[in-house]
Order: structure tokens, then sequence, then C-alpha cells
């Protein structure tokens, strides 16, 4: 620890119930584990990252059902932006994209872009698990158009499941490299994080970090198969 996984974790905590002092104990433990950032609820905001840390934020946006106008949705990206947020991870409307309407998908995105414009990272939450495949590629295609910088599976918290290996291959087929991909809802072990990577996630959202890295580090004091 920290490992070439670390480098691409989102470490998150986005239970209803987390306190501010849960989220400190986030970043300290992100700090120490060397994940890319952590990604946390906008009312957690701003947050206080260790002096000599690299280590990014991540705030949710529209979250976690993607029913917010878009009005509201650029007002709380542009607010996370404003109290130290770097990357905003905002959900569309689903059922938007189950009607059909890309294009009201596009403009919702596009309504979040420009209320955080680069530098801000912006990945678009599409909820591939209630996707069919030809939804993700017109989704994943819709936030390329909208300006986004990454196309993200899953929330966690949708009924429909999981980020999938095959939604992972669909996404990073329609937009890498010009996008990252990041696959998070349900990525919990070591075995997890290569096989999304593998299908071609650039980022993981994962909560349980500690484990899944100890997990590598036991792996490595052994027969640890190099790269991901």
């Amino acid at each position: 620890m920290p490992s070439d996984i670390a480098r691409l974790i989102d470490h998150t905590l986005l239970k209803p119930e987390a306190t501010r002092a849960d989220v400190d104990a986030l970043i300290a433990e992100a700090a120490e584990l060397g994940t890319y950032s952590v990604c946390v609820s906008p009312s957690m905001l701003p947050v206080v990252i260790p002096e000599g840390s690299d280590l990014k934020v991540a705030v949710v946006c529209g979250f976690p059902s993607g029913k917010h106008t878009s009005a509201v949705k650029a007002a709380e990206a542009a607010e996370s932006v404003s109290l130290g947020a770097d990357e905003i991870d905002m959900v569309i409307d689903i059922g938007a994209a189950k009607a059909g309407d890309f294009d009201g998908v596009e403009r919702d995105i596009a309504a979040v872009r420009a209320a955080a414009p680069a530098p801000t990272v912006l990945k678009v939450i599409i909820e591939s698990a209630a996707l069919t495949d030809d939804e993700i590629v017109a989704v994943s295609k819709a936030a390329e158009s909208a300006g986004a910088d990454f196309v993200k599976t899953s929330t966690g918290f949708h009924p429909t499941g999981r980020a999938t290996e095959h939604a992972v291959e669909l996404m990073a087929a329609t937009v890498a490299p010009r996008l990252g991909v990041k696959a998070s809802g349900g990525v919990r072990s070591l075995d997890d994080a290569r096989q999304m990577v593998a299908a071609g996630a650039t980022r993981l959202g994962v909560s349980g970090s500690r484990a899944m890295l100890a997990a590598d580090d036991t792996a490595g004091a052994g027969s640890h198969t190099a790269g991901y």
C-alpha cells in the first residue's frame, strides 16, 4: 500500500448518516492509502486535505435520483466548486434517457458543465444497470457532446444493481480514450477492481478501499501478478 489500484480510486462515503467526523476519518484514510480522491456529499464541504497531500475532492450532484432540475444541479455544482471541489459526479435524469430524450440528457449535462467549467472534472453518472445497451451508448455520446470528462456507471443506490464489466466495456468502446470511464457500485474486491480496469475503467468508486488494498498487500507478499 499504496498500489497502482489505489491511484485509480475515488475513496467514497455517501451514506446519508455520515457525519463530519466520518468524513474527516475518510480523508485521513485516503491520504494514508494513497487513493486518487475522496468522494463525498456536498453538505460535507469544505473539507481539509492533509498538508502535502495531492488528494482530490470529488462531490456528487443531483444525487442519487438525478430528478433535480438542471438549474438546481448547476447551482449545486457551482457551490461545490466554490467550496473546494475538484471534481463533480452528477446524476443524469434516468427517466429522460429511458424515454429516449437524449437531447434533454445532453442539455442537463451541459448546464452542469457550464456551471463547473474546466479545470473542474465532470463525471456523468448514467446508472448503467437501468439502461439498455443502446441507451448506454446514446447517453455516453450525450455526455461527450456536452463536454464531460468521464462517464460513470452507477450511484450504488439504485435498485437495478451495480456496475458490470459489460457496461464498462460498452462505455469505453463508445467514448474512450477521449473520456474516462468510472466503474462504481459493487466494486468491493481486488478481483472486481482488476476486472473493471481490464474492461476499460480508468477510475474506480470504492468505499471499502482499505480492505481491498490490504488484500493487494497480502497478494504482493506472495505470487502477485503485475498489471491491472
